[in-house]
């Protein structure tokens, strides 16, 4: 029967399992193969990050995105605009990596490279250098708030901030000059909107990685929610061996599991322990595994020392766990190979022979011609030519499909780096060299310090009918 206080628990009940309170994760530092690894990962994904705006390119900074002068500096390369097909090819090429990748070995991405995990790493290694190691972290959360905890948690955040800070002055300094932008903030002369930049990123970074940490993963990041869609049955991928492990329970070292009617697994809860986003990894398969392989590392040093064979959790696919053979070389990972190792080679051939020139030729189209004499006629075009090079160039300007075709009205001094020099030219041909009322030229534009910019446009010319 119906009361209101029953209808009152049963309200209560489902308030409390719609919006459970966060369980704060406070996991153990771990040490073996994959923590190094991803250690090494951070160290050169941070040195990169860190240090590239610093490098110096002549007299320019070597990587920087300039926005107001719409230029894409890349060490000696500068992209403009109209080399966006590179991006977008670049953006495909990295999507395909995410998917081989994946297919391959589960989520390495978010393991060991995702900017999240990254930054997420390096503020947990000040937390337990601060704080101390798991236990010490637990007890003080649990500690009332008096002058030490104060001490210990300001110390902490401080660090943080400052650490968020020089993340985000180096994120804008790949948008503005590194050097002009110190400047400016020692003179606190910098523009709003490279203040906005720097606080909004210092502010995402110790937010994300201080305080949501694993919630980014679990809830805000889409690849968790599709990524098994890439995996099959023979994707390598973090795993407990549940024939091996079963059934858990505690027991002396160097005991066999056999005599006393147990499983390999000692029940330890090592490997939860260690896991940033609080999962069991016994339970099987989770979205929320971001394949960090810290239970991994964890339980083999338990394995060791309790002389058993490690690879309890191990890296491995379900084929195998299924007593199976797993095959690394499969179609789907020699298709997405290939494209994608074809796909880095074009882009890198385009990249190589990219010519540094851009040409636009427009037809006026308020007259068909107009005659010259008694035995030619011209046509007139716009012309717009856009120097892409670092250099200024000056430029030669031809035409063929039309015999002893001419050019008139053509600026021949130097077009500076990333000048676009408009202006009208004629292109002037005899009669009797035109075979049909409109034939199609080929403009050709060179450099004269460098044949090899040049650059190559289809034009018509009308004449009269003949």
């Amino acid at each position: 029967m119906k009361t209101p206080e029953n209808e009152d628990q049963q309200s209560k009940v489902i308030v409390e399992e719609f919006y459970k309170k966060r369980e704060k994760i406070q996991p153990r530092m771990v040490h073996g193969l994959f923590a190094n690894l991803r250690i090494i990962a951070v160290a050169v994904l941070l040195g990169i990050y860190y240090i590239l705006p610093w490098l110096r390119w002549g007299d320019r900074q070597a990587v920087l995105l300039d926005l107001p002068a719409r230029k894409f500096h890349f060490f000696g390369i500068t992209f403009w605009p109209q080399d966006f097909f590179f991006l977008a090819v670049l953006l495909i090429i990295a999507a395909l990596a995410l998917f081989f990748f994946t297919t391959l070995a589960g989520r390495l991405w978010c393991g060991f490279a995702c900017p999240q995990t990254v930054w997420t790493e390096v503020f947990m290694w000040i937390e337990h250098l601060i704080e101390g190691d798991r236990n010490k972290r637990m007890k003080l959360d649990k500690a009332p708030m008096d002058a030490r905890k104060l001490r210990i948690r300001g110390t902490k955040h401080l660090v943080w901030v400052v650490f968020s800070l020089w993340t985000g002055i180096t994120f804008v300094g790949y948008f503005s000059p590194i050097n002009e932008l110190f400047t400016g903030l020692a003179n606190f002369s910098l523009g709003p909107w490279e203040w906005f930049w720097v606080l909004f990123y210092s502010f995402a970074t110790y937010g994300n990685a201080g305080w949501m940490r694993e919630q980014v993963c679990t809830y805000m990041c889409p690849y968790a929610r599709f990524q098994s869609a890439m995996f099959d049955k023979d994707t390598l991928i973090i795993s407990y061996d549940e024939a091996r492990g079963e059934p858990r329970g505690a027991r002396k070292r160097n005991v066999d599991p056999k005599e006393v009617g147990l499983g390999s697994c000692v029940d330890c809860t090592m490997c939860v322990q260690v896991c940033p986003t609080g999962i069991d990894i016994r339970d099987g398969l989770q979205y929320q595994c971001i394949g960090c392989a810290a239970c991994i590392d964890v339980c083999d040093d338990v394995m060791e020392k309790m002389g058993y064979e490690k690879g309890l959790i191990r890296y491995t696919t379900e084929h195998a766990l299924n007593g199976g053979t797993t095959r690394l070389l499969r179609p789907r990972i020699i298709i997405y190979a290939l494209v994608l190792l074809t796909l880095i080679g074009a882009l890198g051939v385009a990249v190589a022979t990219r010519v540094p020139l851009e040409l636009s030729i427009i037809r006026d189209r308020n007259a068909l011609y107009r005659e010259v004499g008694y035995d030619s006629v011209e046509n007139i075009y716009t012309m717009k030519i856009m120097n892409m090079d670092e250099q200024p160039h000056r430029y030669t300007v031809s035409v063929h499909g039309i015999d002893d075709a001419e050019v008139h009205g053509l600026d021949e001094s130097e077009v500076a780096p990333g000048e676009v020099r408009e202006m009208n030219v004629r292109i002037r041909a005899k009669i009797d060299n035109l075979e049909e009322t409109s034939t199609e030229l080929q403009v050709h534009i060179q450099a004269v310090d460098n044949p090899d910019i040049q650059q190559d446009q289809n034009a018509r010319f009308l004449g009269p009918r003949l």
